[in-house]
């Protein structure tokens, strides 16, 4: 088998308003996508997400990548992840180009399902059909107050969730008492409230001291309390609390998970395939993490990491963003967006590959440029 041609390109969802959280304001969701080629006829499909950069990121793949793997059997992800982050090491290591080693291992995985005709999850070794997810959400707008974010969090249990996660750290810390208090109080005692700083303090004083006085309202975790660099700095604010940190959304590659972990900075690792170098690295940063007992619970991208989470025996849940939220835009082009059933489970789709099909005439329509 052998790879023909790739083509890659961005496209730009906008939200109906914006959003935001603590450390910054969203209009649009944009997203880098690839799709890869053979002779034989299949394709394979990936993307992330691009914070402003997915134009960069499909440059990235059409530069310097493709000339890499054009001419190359697909099925040998393992050779093909090494060439490509040792062929960039020097501009690379982590940032747009791991972002573009990851959207072309994910496509490749995605071929190698659909040569197999067997669906991700059963041809890396099923463990799990079905994965429990948590409702993302609780961002700040304008004009939300106490009363919406209540009864936001309160349909996300009437939709059947057992966990819940509200951005926190935007406001003073006494508004974010309050805020917090308010969650607990809408979906009652019993369930998971999962709290996201996305790196709002700066020192371990302020972290800890917002961090515990949370700790009344019986948090399940707290998600990067400081920025991802400050690993260090991390660690002392989870050996700090009666409740563990979680991060690694924004962490690449192996051998950043492996300063994480031995570092104690974390209770829960958080890979994300599209950012951490592909599935080839994902499944290496979770395998590292049931070694140390650690579990795992991928960010976003529900639609690839149920697959991911189905083969492994540490997966914790998955982060799902209902539409009508309007926070994540990425099933406005998808033929087959998914959505939990009454007990808050995704199931996952026995399509081969990772049964990911992108609508082609919704990208157009959200500006599909070809890099």
């Amino acid at each position: 088998m052998e790879i023909a041609e790739i083509e890659t390109g961005a496209v730009s969802i906008p939200l109906e308003e914006p959003v935001a959280f603590a450390t910054r304001v969203v209009e649009e969701r944009d997203h880098a996508i690839v799709y890869v080629r053979t002779e034989e006829g299949l394709e394979g499909v990936g993307y992330t997400l691009g914070y402003g950069g997915a134009g960069l990121i499909a440059d990235a793949v059409s530069e310097i990548l493709e000339p890499m793997v054009v001419g190359e059997d697909p099925r040998d992800t393992t050779r093909l992840w090494r060439e490509m982050f040792d062929g960039t090491v020097q501009i690379g290591r982590k940032g747009v180009l791991l972002r573009a080693i990851s959207i072309v291992d994910i496509a490749l995985w995605d071929i190698k399902g659909k040569a197999a005709g067997m669906p991700l999850y059963k041809l890396l070794g099923a463990s799990a059909e079905r994965i429990p997810s948590y409702a993302s959400g609780g961002y700040y707008r304008e004009g939300k107050d106490l009363k919406g974010l209540r009864e936001e969090m309160a349909r996300y249990i009437d939709r059947g969730h057992d966990a819940v996660k509200m951005k926190i750290g935007r406001e003073d810390l006494p508004t974010e008492r309050e805020r917090v208090a308010a969650v607990r109080e809408a979906i009652g005692p019993d369930r998971a409230l999962l709290m996201d700083a996305n790196g709002k303090w700066t020192n371990e004083e302020e972290a800890v001291r917002a961090c515990r006085a949370f700790a009344e309202y019986d948090p399940y975790f707290i998600e990067e309390p400081v920025m991802p660099d400050g690993i260090d700095l991390m660690a002392r604010v989870n050996a700090s609390l009666d409740y563990p940190v979680a991060a690694g959304e924004l962490e690449f590659n192996r051998y950043g998970f492996e300063h994480l972990m031995e570092s104690g900075a974390v209770g829960i690792v958080q890979p994300d395939a599209t950012v951490v170098g592909g599935i080839t690295e994902w499944l290496r940063v979770a395998e590292a993490a049931a070694a140390r007992d650690v579990p795992v619970a991928p960010h976003y991208n529900w639609d690839l990491h149920v697959h991911l989470l189905g083969a492994i025996e540490n997966g914790l849940f998955a982060e799902f963003f209902y539409r009508d939220s309007d926070v994540k835009a990425f099933d406005d082009v998808l033929v087959h967006p998914m959505e939990p059933d009454d007990e808050g489970y995704l199931e996952i789709p026995d399509r081969p590959g990772h049964g990911i099909e992108l609508d082609r005439d919704a990208l157009t329509e959200y500006g599909w440029s070809h890099a």
